[in-house]
């Protein structure tokens, strides 16, 4: 990060609209951005998708198409052309704004073409159990493999994937059968270093790139190379890494910070998607990739996502208990919600709108983590979707309260040693003293999700005999006195969260 108390913002939603307009909404909203104090962009996949102009970005097609090349039935994306993109990235470049790209590596979509293959299947809840007749355990499938990329032409790379550069898929053409078949010609197998769940959560989607290839290695190399210097992006958000062989980022990032290393004074960011709420499998992660990147905080989220939906029956001093942001301050992204998390999406669990704003507070204005905030509970988000029950469902997300103010607060006022009191169940607050290259910083939060009360919080001596007002209105003009040992008793409103700071001097 370039900026001290950084925020990113991932600035797109599942159900943004097909129009091709998004790129030059992000545009136009550099500046606004900037200006809102955020420092950092989590753009969507800017590739072409098997869905073309309706794939969100994570059925990747093609890498190297940017919006460029007349392929699965348009030039554009979803977002746009390859033009309009990096007249984005420019643009937010000009406000000072990091941009970090979001990488899909794991699988690839809509082949060209179909090439025999042997294979077993395997059940799906269990990728390590092959479901196989003793007298014939593989078979020959008719697999979607073969990836030549017609209309592009060779232009930026002329590698072309078959079913050497993958180890299974879902679809077996000659039998029109959908399932999970592990490829078994020359030796193949799911790769080892992956996660453990479903017996081995190698297969994710589609056809499952086999990151043990050495040619596929290399040619995400080379892409890794052309995308950087193509775009200028300072990180990237890379989808799905418990899928992904757990090597494979240890040479892939050190060849990108190499490649980056004659840009980019603050070196090349890069945050895993590893989905999880078990902090132990964050932890071997982390060991296993060298500490390389680092990891958005799900079971930080999903405590939040609970708290949400307790009626209360949480105990708020356990909320960092077995949490990256406790344990790996320095690599975790915390995040309150984000597109896989709202609701209709796979892996669903919202956090419920009344406890947003404080869980937003939790991440913006403590010093742990380098938190991320969602385009969808910023500015709101309306659509319909299919749940998983079957049924279409009316979604209205609307924009959080306080967020931008708290984002706000964060740049101004977050600074400085930082006190916790997490002392009660349904009430914990925590103070920040301050510092003096920030005039006017320090602050004291306090939550509840039970009835209304106070809690005596230390702001520090250097706030002795001074006063603090409400920051986000949520207790009208009062002002708390502070003490000669730098001591306040600071209010809080049932089911609510307050955060109060320094009286500007003659207020």
């Amino acid at each position: 990060m370039s900026l001290v108390n950084g925020v990113i913002m991932q600035y797109f939603h599942w159900y943004l609209p097909h129009n091709g307009g998004f790129w030059k909404q992000v545009r136009h909203s550099a500046r606004d951005l900037k200006d809102w104090g955020i420092t950092a962009v989590w753009l969507p996949p800017a590739y072409k998708g098997q869905a073309g102009i309706h794939d969100v970005g994570y059925g990747v097609y093609d890498l190297y198409d940017l919006g460029e090349f007349n392929q699965k039935g348009a030039v554009r994306t979803k977002y746009g052309t390859r033009s309009q993109y990096l007249n984005a990235i420019q643009a937010l470049h000009d406000q000072g704004l990091q941009v970090y790209g979001d990488i899909v590596f794991n699988h690839k979509g809509g082949a060209d073409r179909t090439e025999w293959v042997k294979a077993v299947e395997v059940r799906k809840g269990d990728r390590s159990f092959e479901i196989a007749n003793p007298d014939k355990p593989d078979f020959w499938i008719e697999a979607w493999t073969e990836f030549t990329f017609p209309r592009r032409a060779g232009k930026y790379s002329g590698f072309t994937w078959n079913y050497d550069c993958f180890d299974g898929t879902d679809w077996a053409e000659n039998f029109g059968k959908s399932g999970i078949f592990k490829f078994t010609s020359r030796g193949k197998d799911w790769d080892r270093m992956v996660s453990g769940e479903k017996g081995n959560y190698d297969y994710l989607m589609f056809s499952d790139v086999d990151m043990n290839s050495p040619e596929v290695r290399t040619e995400y190399a080379r892409w890794g190379r052309w995308y950087l210097k193509t775009t200028g992006i300072d990180g990237i958000r890379i989808d799905a890494v418990k899928h992904i062989q757990f090597s494979f980022f240890r040479e892939w990032l050190d060849h990108m910070r190499r490649v980056a290393s004659w840009n980019q004074k603050d070196g090349f960011f890069a945050v895993g998607e590893y989905w999880s709420d078990d902090v132990e499998e964050l932890h071997h992660y982390i060991k296993s990739t060298h500490g390389k990147m680092s990891l958005f905080d799900v079971p930080l989220h999903m405590k939040f996502h609970h708290i949400s939906r307790s009626n209360g029956n949480y105990d708020l001093r356990t909320i960092l208990d077995d949490t990256l942001t406790r344990d790996q301050p320095a690599l975790s992204v915390p995040f309150v919600d984000n597109h896989d998390s709202q609701p209709l999406q796979a892996l669903e669990s919202p956090v419920d709108w009344w406890f947003k704003p404080a869980a937003y507070a939790f991440i913006l204005l403590r010093q742990e983590g380098y938190p991320c905030v969602f385009y969808a509970d910023w500015s709101g988000a309306k659509y319909r979707d299919k749940g998983k029950d079957g049924n279409e469902y009316d979604i209205d997300m609307t924009p959080v309260p306080h967020l931008p103010r708290l984002v706000e607060l964060r740049q101004s006022h977050a600074h400085g040693l930082q006190r916790d009191r997490f002392e009660t169940a349904h009430m914990i607050g925590w103070t920040r003293q301050g510092d003096a290259d920030y005039p006017g910083s320090g602050l004291a939060a306090v939550i509840t999700i039970g009835d209304g009360g106070a809690l005596w919080l230390e702001v520090g001596e250097p706030h002795a005999g001074s006063r603090f007002c409400d920051a986000l209105g949520n207790m009208g003009n009062a002002t708390i006195d502070i003490n000669a040992d730098g001591w306040g008793n600071f209010p809080v409103s049932g089911g609510s969260i307050s955060v109060w700071i320094p009286v500007e001097p003659g207020a």
